[in-house]
C-alpha cells in the first residue's frame, strides 16, 4: 500500500516538474520576445542617427532639403493645375520662405534632436540588457539542463527541439553564457570557426553556422 501511495506520490511530483518546466520555457520565451523587439528598436534607432546625425550628416540634411523644394514645387504646381487655380511667384516664394524657416529651426536644434534620439537608444539599450539578464535566470532553471542532459548538440539540433520556438540568436547568446561559465564547451575543430561569430548574430547569418556548433557540457565530463 505504501508502495502505491509512494509511486503516485512520484508521479504527481514529476508532473508538476513538467508543468514548472512549460511555464519556465514560456515565460523564457516572453522576455526573448522583450529581448528581440528592443533589438529591433535598437537597430532601427541606431540606423537613424547614422543617417542624420553622423559627421557627414549636414550633407544629407541640404540634399534632402533641396529634395524638399523640388517635391513641394512640383505639389504645387499639380494642385494650380488640377483646381485651376495660377499661383504668383509670390506664392511659391512664401512657400519656400517657410520651409526654410522650418529647416532653420530643425538645424538650430540638430544637437538636442541628436540628443533625445540617443536617450531613446539609452532605454532600449537598458531594456534589452534587462530582458537578457531575466532569460538567463529563466534559462538556468529549464534550458541549461536540458541542454547538459541532451548534450553533445548542434546548435540547429537544439532550436528544432526546442519546445517553444526560440529565436537562433537568442539560444546563441544564451548558450554561449554557459560557454563562458566553463560549464559548456565548443567540439574543439568548431572552436575557432564560432570564435568568429558575433554572439548576437542575426538568425540569417546564423542559420548556415547552426548545424556546425555542437555543445559538449563540462558538467558530464567533470563528473
Amino acid at each position: 500500500m505504501s508502495y502505491v501511495y509512494g509511486s503516485k506520490h512520484t508521479d504527481n511530483r514529476e508532473t508538476l516538474n513538467v508543468m514548472s518546466r512549460a511555464k519556465c520555457y514560456e515565460e523564457l520565451k516572453q522576455r526573448e520576445n522583450r529581448w528581440w523587439q528592443a533589438g529591433q528598436m535598437l537597430s532601427t534607432l541606431k540606423e537613424r542617427q547614422m543617417f542624420w546625425y553622423s559627421d557627414n550628416s549636414l550633407i544629407m540634411w541640404l540634399v534632402w532639403q533641396f529634395v524638399a523644394y523640388v517635391v513641394v514645387a512640383m505639389l504645387l504646381m499639380l494642385i494650380s493645375k488640377l483646381f485651376n487655380m495660377p499661383l504668383s511667384v509670390w506664392q511659391y516664394l512664401i512657400v519656400v520662405l517657410l520651409q526654410t524657416i522650418v529647416f532653420a529651426v530643425a538645424l538650430a536644434n540638430r544637437s538636442r534632436l541628436a540628443s533625445r534620439l540617443q536617450n531613446k537608444i539609452d532605454e532600449q539599450e537598458l531594456a534589452r540588457a534587462e530582458a537578457f539578464s531575466e532569460m538567463i535566470i529563466l534559462a538556468a532553471d529549464c534550458l541549461y539542463p536540458d541542454v547538459h542532459r541532451k548534450a553533445p548538440i548542434t546548435l540547429q539540433k537544439l532550436y528544432e527541439d526546442s519546445e517553444v520556438s526560440f529565436y537562433l540568436s537568442s539560444l546563441h547568446c544564451l548558450l554561449q553564457r554557459e560557454v563562458e561559465a566553463g560549464r559548456l564547451r565548443i567540439k574543439e575543430q568548431q572552436n575557432q570557426a564560432d570564435a568568429l561569430l558575433p554572439p548576437d548574430l542575426a538568425d540569417d547569418e546564423l542559420a548556415s553556422h547552426a548545424s556546425e556548433i555542437t555543445y559538449i557540457s563540462a558538467l558530464t565530463i567533470n563528473s
